[in-house]
């Protein structure tokens, strides 16, 4: 812990560790003081939209729905259970040492065989590493920096190799700045030539790598003696200079590990060429990761049984898996703890926002201050750089559109190299790390009172997952939570993580619903109802009994929920713009004939689909009058499906007004619309097959006013020739 840390004052937990609810003042908090007087239910077509438009990328809903492909390859379903499904991420068993800096914390001589070894395979990277042996021939001290896990280690043995360097001592990795003179010697008294390395030497705040601590160990070391210190992103350095290391490419390091192992390049090409080693280098792999490929590769090709073509294609997951242990492992050496908050920030936003990002991260890391060291957070105002966190994290910096409710807006963004991380993380932290479980459920509702749909939609994503991976435990300390709300906000962004958690595969998410759909408390019917809407679209029938037997239930009670009432029509209207429209309307027409008491349900939910119009234009095609012109010409049963509800609704006593109204916008936009005069020309003749059906029609194209009060479009009296007389 740092001095800064020690020094903030204890305060209460905020909650036990088991992930209870968070202390009374976090519950109002988290409710919002005076938040009821603003909160209102936000349209359910909105919602939708913002799912469509926020979800991330491995989950996509909606238009943008992966089934078939992508982050959950053909399956659609599971994070875990021990199986791989395409590139689902599942939980695996199989372990790989993967080289990780076990080796940073010995001190001594580095056998020469070892040195030997790394030469054979070593790739000198996207350097000039000629350049960079004569600076330490010149200098004697060197600080090479770069990411972690890139090779900085190899390279720094390699440059002192390649100088003639013999021995190669490794200096204790505890060694401080104003301690590093203590571990070096000077050259062999033969006249040989001596190596230090110093890995990731440790920097703290008032400790840095000064210019003077160099020219101290320079003199240390004397003529014939040689230090290479390597450092990471986070390292305080005062005046040094740095030659930075990069990356070598995965490709050009399996390929010398595979020659290396095998003797020779001659079946490199060969195995390169294998589809598990081109599915490999796609992936953004370390150095570290493709040398443990390149082990496995090689015993695949010797054929001698200990490793098979699912061990290859299973490879990239492991690491990856082991690389997000590493991060929640790591004792705060490599990563700190805001920097592990940034993390989980990142997998709920990634591709999101970079700023919005790195603000939320805070506020995580304040709830997990919280838990870990029960003191008062204290979030520094400036902190990593932004090029310096994202290369910690595997991630990438872009500019991109994003899509907001006034339209997009270029934002600089942040995404993990790897789209498979923010799943593997997600599940890593909830089930591998359950301390962290109360700061991070207390954050999540937090983010679900956002103000920003895209904020409150990632909140739900990451809980879709967390459900997927331990439902009862998501289900009881955050989602019910939601759904049982006063405010609208939070049993909204209920329904979009059960809606998403049903798109991952979390089973048993219809029957939560149907559950809910009978139970006393109305937040939680308001949930189940507006949920059935969203996962309809794939089982249109029985979504549809469910909103008829609340629909029933709501007319039976004494003094039925206008609330509840609304939302199942909007229920409807979801499924009806759905995908599944052909079977919707056939189920619609069914209900308006043979179940009265859900009639009502079925015509609201039809008049509030034809609002809608194609892409959310006001000005644009009637999405329902483009359905109808689609059926009409395929000859489906859809057409005439939605011109029997129209009559019935034209007809029916209590939405006779609505429908009115209605129809009024549809002959506006169609004198605005070519197109759209077609499609309503088409539709109206069969909406008169009585005198009392032509006539209130007819009434309405000699009488309605057009735009801004004018007299009656033109429009109206070309459609008022189509007008059949009963």
């Amino acid at each position: 812990m740092s001095a800064e840390e020690q020094a903030q004052p204890a305060q209460p937990p905020a909650g036990d560790d088991h992930g209870a609810e968070p202390p009374e003042s976090h519950q109002a908090e988290e409710e919002g003081v005076g938040a009821a007087e603003t909160d209102q239910p936000q349209p359910a077509w909105a919602a939708r939209r913002d799912l469509e438009s926020h979800t991330p990328r491995t989950m996509g809903f909606g238009d943008n729905a992966r089934i078939g492909g992508g982050v959950l390859g053909g399956t659609n379903h599971g994070i875990g259970g021990g199986t791989f499904h395409g590139d689902v991420l599942q939980r695996t068993e199989i372990t790989y040492q993967f080289g990780a800096s076990f080796a940073l914390h010995t001190s001594g001589e580095i056998a020469p065989s070892a040195l030997a070894g790394l030469a054979a395979r070593f790739v000198p990277g996207r350097n000039d590493f000629e350049a960079l042996a004569g600076r330490l021939r010149d200098e004697h001290v060197l600080v090479l920096s770069g990411p972690y896990f890139a090779g900085r280690r190899t390279a720094a043995l390699m440059l002192l190799h390649r100088i003639g360097a013999d021995p190669v001592r490794a200096v204790d990795r505890d060694t401080t700045p104003d301690q590093l003179t203590a571990g070096l010697k000077g050259g062999e008294p033969d006249g040989g030539r001596t190596g230090h390395i110093l890995c990731d030497l440790v920097t703290e705040p008032g400790r840095p790598l000064r210019e003077a601590d160099l020219l101290a160990a320079r003199k240390e070391l004397g003529e014939d003696a040689y230090l290479v210190i390597t450092t990471g992103p986070a390292a305080l350095l005062e005046d040094v200079p740095v030659a930075e290391w990069r990356t070598p490419a995965p490709s050009d390091v399996l390929a010398a590990h595979l020659a290396a192992l095998l003797g020779g390049a001659e079946r490199v090409p060969e195995l390169m060429a294998l589809p598990a080693a081109a599915a490999f280098l796609e992936r953004s792999h370390q150095p570290r990761e493709a040398a443990g490929f390149a082990r496995l590769l090689a015993e695949y090709a010797d054929g001698d049984g200990e490793a098979d073509a699912a061990g290859l294609d299973g490879f990239s997951l492991v690491a990856l898996e082991s690389q997000v242990q590493e991060w929640f492992e790591d004792d705060g050496t490599v990563l700190h703890l805001r920097e592990k908050a940034f993390l989980v920030a990142l997998a709920a936003f990634d591709e999101g926002p970079y700023a919005l990002t790195a603000e939320l991260g805070d506020l995580l890391y304040a709830a997990l201050r919280r838990t870990e060291s029960r003191l008062d957070p204290s979030v520094p105002v400036f902190g990593t750089h932004i090029g310096k966190r994202l290369q910690l994290a595997r991630a990438r910096r872009f500019e991109a559109e994003e899509p907001t409710e006034w339209g997009p807006v270029q934002q600089v963004k942040a995404a993990f190299l790897d789209e498979r991380t923010p799943l593997v993380l997600l599940r890593e932290i909830w089930t591998g790390h359950p301390s962290a479980r109360p700061a991070l459920v207390h954050w999540l509702r937090q983010l679900a009172g956002d103000g920003r749909p895209f904020v409150r939609t990632r909140a739900a994503s990451t809980v879709a997952v967390l459900a997927h991976t331990d439902l009862p435990s998501a289900m009881a300390l955050v989602i019910e939570p939601w759904a049982a709300s006063r405010l609208y906000r939070h049993r909204s962004v209920a329904v979009s993580a059960l809606t998403l958690a049903h798109v991952l595969g979390t089973p048993h998410v219809p029957r939560i619903l149907d559950a809910w759909c009978e139970s006393e408390e109305p937040s939680l019917r308001w949930v189940a109802i507006r949920a059935h809407g969203m996962i309809g679209p794939e089982r249109p029938a029985e979504a549809l009994a469910a909103l008829r037997a609340a629909a029933r239930h709501e007319a039976a009670r004494p003094e039925p929920d206008p609330d509840l009432t609304g939302q199942l029509a909007e229920s409807v209207e979801l499924l009806l713009l759905s995908a599944a429209g052909e079977a919707v309307i056939a189920e619609l027409v069914r209900t308006v004939h043979d179940d009265r008491p859900a009639a009502g349900l079925a015509l609201g939910g039809f008049l509030g689909a034809c609002r809608r119009t194609e892409e959310d234009d006001r000005h644009g095609l009637p999405s329902v009058l483009a359905r109808y012109a689609r059926a009409s010409a395929a000859g489906t049963p859809g057409a005439p499906g939605i011109a029997e509800l129209w009559r019935t609704a034209l007809g029916d006593r209590g939405h006779t007004r609505n429908a009115l109204d209605v129809l009024r916008r549809w002959v506006l936009a169609a004198d605005r619309a070519p197109g759209t005069e077609w499609a309503l020309a088409a539709l109206l003749p069969p909406l008169v097959t009585t005198g009392p059906e032509y006539q209130r029609i007819s009434h309405l194209l000699r009488t309605m006013p057009g735009e801004d009060g004018a007299g009656p479009p033109p429009v109206a009296g070309r459609l008022l020739t189509v007008l059949p007389r009963p």
